[in-house]
């Protein structure tokens, strides 16, 4: 059964997933009413939280923006740290410093590439209260930005920072499992800001991604733009929450894809990447993360930025000079 056609499209399979969709709806709300009376501990901190979050399953943009937060932040003579949960991770104790060559199966492939991409440093933990305290302790950050942890509500923040995809939305409106709900949508009146990867809808502020770099796999210093892919022919592999949106951006680059799907934070072996085709292999930057080692040639990390819009920026910076007077 394809997911994305029983959240996205309509099928009668949803109506028969209501009433487990009900059930997972009336825990969520019961938990976070159990956090907003003071029944399970909020544990605070001495530095300000931003968490970039989502209240769907699957990929909508929380990495580049995170990415671009820390340097928005770093810019203004801010000190941001990053945490995250280590998805994929099979550390045996957390909380781990993450590093540029921090090994993917101990903390996960998201953590690495932040690590790689931004100068701040990087904790993960499954519990992200601990990964803030402990980075708190060990550096001298005076911001904490968590990518991901909307839904860890046992993590104080101060800013809260939502994502959407631009195209799919929240597709039918639904819980798990009848739909990629994580909590209901009256989330969206909760969150201090709202943010759509690509436009959604009008009045809500969005982000673009720049052109796409793309950097050999065996080779970081070669770098070259996607453009020059215009009009080939390639295998492209994805293995994030939403593929069809990286082979998508492709096509609109000019590029002829022969797509090849994987499960989120798939745990890649050299065989997964033999296609016997002889074409350049295009993957996402978080998959090269895990591809890095392996003896392939003509084999592409492609890179992209977030570019939030003006609106969107000056509302974070509004709310990041209020945190100054409490």
């Amino acid at each position: 059964m394809n997911v994305d056609k029983l959240w996205y499209q309509r099928h009668p399979l949803t109506w028969l997933l209501l009433p487990l969709s009900l059930v997972y709806a009336l825990v969520v709300v019961i938990r976070r009413g159990c956090y907003r009376l003071g029944l399970f501990k909020i544990h605070k901190f001495s530095a300000p939280v931003i968490v970039v979050g989502n209240i769907t399953v699957g990929g909508t943009g929380k990495t580049p923006l995170v990415i671009w937060l820390a340097e928005h932040l770093s810019n203004q003579g801010y000190r941001p740290g990053i945490v995250l949960r280590g998805y994929g991770g099979n550390a045996r104790n957390w909380p781990q410093q993450v590093t540029p060559d921090s090994c993917p199966e101990a903390v996960g492939d998201e953590a690495i590439l932040i690590a790689r991409r931004t100068a701040c440093p990087v904790f993960a933990d499954p519990d992200r209260s601990a990964a803030v305290k402990t980075l708190l302790s060990r550096t001298e950050c005076n911001i904490v930005i968590s990518d991901d942890g909307l839904q860890h509500h046992a993590m104080n923040r101060d800013i809260e920072i939502l994502v959407v995809d631009g195209k799919r939305g929240f597709g039918n409106g639904f819980l798990m499992p009848a739909g990629p709900l994580r909590e209901t949508m009256d989330r969206l009146s909760t969150v201090d800001l709202v943010i759509s990867n690509g436009v959604w809808q009008p009045g809500i502020p969005h982000m673009d991604l720049e052109d796409p770099s793309v950097v050999a796999l065996n080779d970081p210093k070669t770098v070259k733009p996607l453009t020059e892919f215009r009009g080939q022919t390639v295998d492209a592999v994805a293995g994030i929450g939403n593929p069809q949106k990286f082979f998508d951006m492709l096509s609109q680059y000019g590029l002829e894809v022969i797509p090849h799907a994987f499960p989120d934070h798939h745990p890649y072996k050299l065989q997964d990447l033999d296609f016997g085709s002889g074409l350049p292999l295009l993957m996402t930057e978080k998959d090269g993360v895990k591809c890095s080692q392996f003896p392939v040639s003509n084999c592409w990390m492609v890179c992209v930025a977030a570019r939030p819009t003006k609106p969107f920026i000056e509302q974070l910076d509004r709310l990041v000079e209020e945190l100054k007077h409490g």
